[in-house]
């Protein structure tokens, strides 16, 4: 999702572009969901492999597609070679790990100057030392009424009630996620409330789910694994409130403009926040935060366990409120 503004950014500058995108497998279903992507082309590489010979073929490949540019988003030097195998004559990326031998418009990135990791890669986008252009593009996936409904009618959903959203997991590790108790009291309240309380997620986070739902009673309905990711892009369109930790799903929240409540704790905003007006960022500014380690190498977890239900609680019921108040007047 933070790549969405380096492409609305190429359209802008280059009229009728077609734009092909090298991506994981999972990927995939969310590049479908951009207007400005012409192709999604899945890589089949693993995280870590090197493949040479497989690397190469693919650069083969792609060659008879005369491209005139490759953008490399990856900093790796392995992610630069299919390109180069391509014989693309323009191949542009950030400078690292001797990728000066594959590519031939390398860049130095300005960390000072482009603080946030969408900005690194709109930069891109640009010719080399032109001031980056804010504020970024937004965030944008196509939504289909027909899927939407047919998704709903599968899974047995209703929306007579309004939806809160809640992203318990997140892929990195413990350390980013908000207690499960916590999610359990703030669901908890939420259906007193009135709300149809859904709890989405990978099957990674299905024992988390289930964890909730069987906490209060049944009156959560855990759907985490039971998606895919694209799926889940319909399922958070419905929703009046999303919660979420910094994960995949709270970009995918910001992308659909849904009032969002992110929850960071070992992770900072000042890198990879979610991209929305709609969101508000809730965070403790503790001395060892953030760490960026995949668990709390204090042993405390003070970044989460001290971000109280009671005050995400009242964010969630104040954005919900704010946002229901600015549809009704337009």
């Amino acid at each position: 999702m933070l790549a969405q503004p380096l492409f609305r950014r190429l359209h802008e500058h280059h009229a009728g572009l077609q734009l092909d995108v090298l991506a994981p497998p999972w990927t995939a279903p969310l590049l479908h969901r951009m207007p400005e992507v012409s192709e999604a082309i899945v890589s089949p590489f693993g995280h870590g492999d090197l493949r040479l010979g497989l690397r190469r073929r693919l650069g083969r490949r792609l060659s008879e597609r005369a491209y005139d540019q490759a953008i490399v988003l990856p900093n790796s030097f392995k992610s630069a070679l299919v390109p180069w195998f391509a014989s693309i004559p323009l191949r542009t990326g950030y400078v690292g790990e001797l990728r000066h031998l594959l590519l031939n418009d390398l860049r130095r990135l300005d960390r000072q100057a482009l603080p946030l990791m969408a900005e690194r890669y709109a930069a891109l986008a640009d010719a080399p030392g032109t001031p980056l252009l804010r504020p970024l593009p937004a965030l944008q996936l196509t939504l289909s009424d027909t899927s939407r409904l047919a998704l709903l009618g599968r899974l047995g959903l209703r929306q007579d009630h309004p939806i809160a959203a809640l992203c318990p997991g997140a892929e990195y590790g413990p350390a980013k996620r908000w207690p499960v108790e916590y999610f359990t009291e703030l669901a908890s309240r939420l259906t007193r409330d009135g709300y149809r309380v859904w709890l989405i997620g990978s099957s990674k986070d299905r024992e988390i789910g289930e964890r909730i739902v069987r906490a209060i009673a049944d009156a959560a309905i855990n759907l985490c694994g039971k998606t895919t990711l694209e799926e889940a892009v319909d399922l958070l369109s419905c929703a009046r409130i999303v919660v979420s930790n910094d994960s995949g799903l709270m970009h995918l929240a910001a992308a659909l403009s849904v009032p969002l409540i992110a929850l960071y704790g070992s992770s900072s905003p000042t890198f990879t926040p979610p991209l929305s007006e709609k969101a508000e960022v809730l965070k403790l500014d503790l001395p060892c935060s953030p760490c960026y380690k995949r668990e709390c190498p204090l042993g405390h977890f003070h970044c989460m366990v001290q971000l109280t239900p009671d005050r995400v609680y009242a964010a969630a019921i104040r954005s919900a409120a704010h946002s229901a108040s600015k549809d009704s007047d337009q």
